[in-house]
């Protein structure tokens, strides 16, 4: 199969300076060692996708839950949202390796019970971004 990256009306989409999404991306990019921006897709079935963060190889897919302030409970729903479009992006880009959902720390009550145990048994890595660097839920580096 066949994927092209459309180029994007900046480097940074609709990611402004100092917005949360750039700061997350550039912390999971330095904890992943790679670079991450978000980009459009185009897939073979003419399909268009934005994902919220590639690296320039296409091996590595980020989707981002960016929310801050109070939890709600519909949070909950755009977890499991962007984990079922990292599956699908991850078995529609040739060359992904991994899916990565990065969320902030409000969050993390999202992933609570299975949908915890859904995103491991799936390959999902999950991260969190404590404001500054990205940690592996519960704290742990």
């Amino acid at each position: 199969m066949h994927l092209t990256v459309l180029d994007a009306p900046t480097e940074w989409s609709r990611f402004t300076e100092g917005s949360i999404e750039r700061r997350m991306l550039l912390a999971l990019g330095d904890r992943l060692g790679v670079s991450l921006r978000p980009k459009p897709l185009m897939l073979p079935d003419n399909s268009r996708v934005e994902v919220e963060g590639i690296d320039a190889a296409g091996r590595v897919l980020v989707q981002l839950v960016s929310n801050q302030g109070g939890y709600k409970p519909a949070y909950r729903n755009k977890v499991m949202a962007d984990m079922f479009k990292l599956l699908w992006l991850r078995d529609s880009v040739p060359t992904a390796e991994r899916a990565v959902l990065l969320v902030t720390e409000v969050i993390v009550q999202a992933l609570g019970g299975w949908v915890a145990r859904a995103a491991a048994d799936l390959g999902i890595e999950v991260y969190v971004f404590d404001g500054s660097t990205v940690v592996t839920p519960g704290g742990r580096t």
